[in-house]
């Protein structure tokens, strides 16, 4: 489907981490998609697992990797699931004061979502720290909503306008979306639009007509008191829609994250499998099994019970735990 675009999947849900991260490499530049990875602090009442400590900090080092290849990096909001902190924090983000995000942005091309328009406050005090802090290792910072950047002779990173995170007039913000273009392939990036649930955004993605895509579905696991089932029947809808009209869907972030994801939607691989199209996790498109850590967390306590070391580390407060390693 893509021969010159090589897309590698970094981190994600399917890996066992809140996260989208991707590479994403042209004959002419290689670029690092949102590069963030956080855990859920509570889940089921419950910190994480040693077993997601040890995944996180698997990834971080893929991440690092990465990094050091890439030329550009990207930024399509300000969770931390998508871009990297500079403070240190090992209960959520795994990150060392300074040095994770120093390591990811120095000396590159950040194409960030605007700090200032269509952005609501906690993220506008995001993007102002992040330009004090990580942002400041790189070799240029520049706004990227609904604008083109050329790469070569024939790599263009092709940013989407303002989309809603989530809902319509969600209370969570704005997200920036991502088409790599070499030639005639096109790769497109849509974190967190969580289905889409927005229309508008569903037309912005149909338009641009991209073979691969990797999108952020439903969250399922908020439906009842967060979400309302009329939004995730949306999102559902307009998923369902994408995995009829691009070939290859990956499917991530918010969806996966409640057991039963597989079973919710059934329809969007039916519809797929109708038209000879896939629908696939990011691990499952890297080759390689789930591993979905957040939703199976009370199983994992249950099964492989942590260390007293560890119970010890979990009663600390969270400022402590947050400048202590947990001991995996």
């Amino acid at each position: 489907m893509l021969n010159k675009v090589k897309v590698t999947p970094l981190a994600a849900e399917s890996f066992g981490v809140r996260s989208m991260c991707t590479l994403v490499q042209t004959p002419d530049v290689t670029v690092l998609l949102d590069a963030g990875v956080s855990l859920c602090p509570y889940r089921f009442s419950l910190p994480p697992h040693p077993t997601e400590f040890k995944t996180i900090s698997k990834l971080r080092e893929r991440i690092a990797e990465a990094a050091d290849k890439a030329e550009v990096v990207t930024i399509s909001h300000y969770h931390f699931d998508h871009q990297t902190p500079s403070y240190e924090d090992w209960v959520v983000n795994w990150t060392e004061a300074n040095e994770t995000a120093r390591q990811i942005y120095e000396g590159k091309k950040v194409l960030m979502k605007n700090p200032r328009d269509k952005i609501n406050a906690s993220q506008r005090q995001r993007a102002w720290l992040f330009q004090k802090t990580g942002g400041k290792h790189a070799e240029s910072l520049d706004t990227a909503d609904g604008k083109t950047f050329a790469f070569g002779k024939e790599t263009f990173l092709r940013f989407s306008e303002a989309v809603f995170h989530g809902s319509e007039e969600s209370r969570l913000g704005w997200v920036v979306m991502t088409l790599v273009e070499y030639g005639e392939e096109r790769f497109m990036f849509a974190p967190d639009v969580q289905g889409p649930m927005v229309n508008r955004t569903l037309e912005l993605i149909k338009a641009v007509k991209p073979q691969v895509i990797m999108v952020g579905g439903p969250p399922f696991y908020l439906g009842g008191f967060k979400v309302s089932e009329s939004q995730l029947q949306l999102g559902l809808k307009n998923l369902t829609a994408i995995a009829e009209s691009v070939p290859v869907t990956i499917l991530e972030h918010h969806a996966l994250r409640d057991e039963s994801w597989r079973q919710k939607t059934k329809k969007v691989y039916a519809k797929a499998a109708e038209v000879g199209h896939k629908v696939m996790t990011a691990a499952e498109f890297a080759e390689q099994e789930n591993n979905f850590l957040e939703s199976k967390r009370k199983m994992l306590y249950t099964e492989n019970p942590p260390s007293k070391e560890f119970e010890r580390w979990m009663r600390e407060g969270l400022k402590n735990k947050s400048i202590a390693k947990p001991p995996m």
